[in-house]
């Protein structure tokens, strides 16, 4: 014992008194205030690092779903697999000025042929005019649901980046489903009035697609529920 009461050989190490009669820890290291460990922690042994991988109590871990106060979990917000917001059940709609410009190249391709190779054959009277009308409509609802069908597009549609899908998102279009989507070309067949009332049809068909909020038209609809999406 040396004087003023400190004795070296009670306190080893370099340990120093503490105010209140608790001695410090070894290596310098303090208890909170009251001398006394936290409730539920351990304080950590000199020299040692908390280990790899190991989140303080209460945080979540990476990839694990955050937990509310009664220690429940709670799942993240899921949306339905192959839907997104704004869009049908086919993907993001296409363009009206697509659709249009689609529509007249797949008439394009078709009518002009059959057209020439009529009037060349049968003239420029009224029964060429008819056999045209006739052929025509023929020709055009063969090649649109050929090409549905099988293809799931037109040439048209290739071209601009559109394809058509089938009602409720089926796997492929059937030739009635694509013939009612089409059937307004067969009014080309009736002399005269047809190919009027084929353009007011088409007419409606613009407008009934570009007020629809899944730019579906009339035709669209009438098939059941077609929907033309970029591809």
């Amino acid at each position: 014992m040396t004087s003023g009461g400190y004795d070296p050989n009670q306190y080893p190490q370099g340990g120093q008194p503490h105010p209140g009669g608790q001695q410090y820890p070894q290596g310098g290291q303090q208890y909170p205030q009251g001398g006394q460990p936290q409730y539920g922690q351990q304080p950590p042994q000199y020299g040692q690092q908390p280990q790899y991988g190991q989140q303080p109590y209460g945080q979540p871990q990476y990839g694990q779903p955050p937990q509310d106060p009664y220690g429940q979990q709670q799942p993240y917000p899921q949306q339905p697999y192959g839907e997104q917001p704004g869009y049908g059940y086919g993907g993001q709609p296409g363009d009206i000025g697509a659709r249009i410009g689609a529509r007249v190249i797949d008439h394009l391709i078709v009518g002009i042929p059959v057209y020439v190779i009529i009037l060349l054959i049968l003239g420029s009277g009224l029964g060429g005019q008819i056999v045209v009308g006739l052929v025509s409509a023929i020709a055009l609802l063969g090649y649109f649901v050929g090409m549905e069908t099988s293809q799931g597009t037109t040439l048209g549609k290739k071209i601009v980046g559109l394809k058509v899908v089938a009602p409720g998102g089926a796997a492929k279009i059937t030739p009635e489903v694509s013939l009612k989507r089409n059937l307004y070309v067969a009014l080309s067949i009736i002399p005269c009035i047809g190919g009027l009332a084929e353009l007011g049809l088409i007419i409606y068909m613009i407008v009934t697609t570009s007020q629809d909020p899944n730019k579906q038209g009339w035709h669209d609809k009438f098939a059941g529920g077609t929907q033309v999406v970029k591809s």
